[in-house]
């Protein structure tokens, strides 16, 4: 698909968004691969980039960077347009999607946080054992006769 001579002349090249992100061209195509950005083609085909695919890329390494798995992160960006800016509304209903997700996680920390302090020096060096490892026992029940 080829865009308009307006849209080409604010357009990025794969070089201009891999060094505003500060990541590498490999990441910036790996997203594209994944469906996380978009591109286009150019009349010399060379891959161009809204200047809006920053801030998708922004909001990706953020949530890469918390725990978000890269699904859950395609899942939460396709309510997006891809080929426009995003509305205020648009993120904000974007974001409301990882509000339950998120509290989860900061649940998880929190218990693990907890159980870790009672870790330190508690001598079960025991995998079958440990209730980080294997909450509740679970694999005593699996291994008993």
């Amino acid at each position: 698909m080829v865009k308009p001579l307006a849209a080409s002349k604010s357009a990025l090249s794969v070089g201009d968004v891999a060094q505003r992100c500060d990541i590498p061209v490999s990441t910036v195509h790996f997203y594209e691969a994944q469906g996380l950005i978009k591109s286009w083609r150019n009349n010399a085909n060379h891959r161009r980039y809204s200047r809006h695919v920053l801030r998708r890329i922004a909001v990706i390494k953020v949530a890469q960077r918390t725990g978000i798995a890269l699904k859950d992160i395609h899942q939460a960006l396709a309510v997006l347009p891809q080929d426009k800016a995003p509305s205020a509304e648009q993120w904000q209903a974007m974001s409301r999607q990882w509000q339950q997700l998120l509290q989860q996680k900061i649940a998880d920390l929190t218990l693990l946080q907890t159980q870790l302090d009672s870790c330190i020096g508690c001598g079960c060096l025991s995998l079958a054992d440990c209730p980080l490892r294997n909450p509740e026992d679970c694999r005593a029940v699996q291994e008993s006769p």
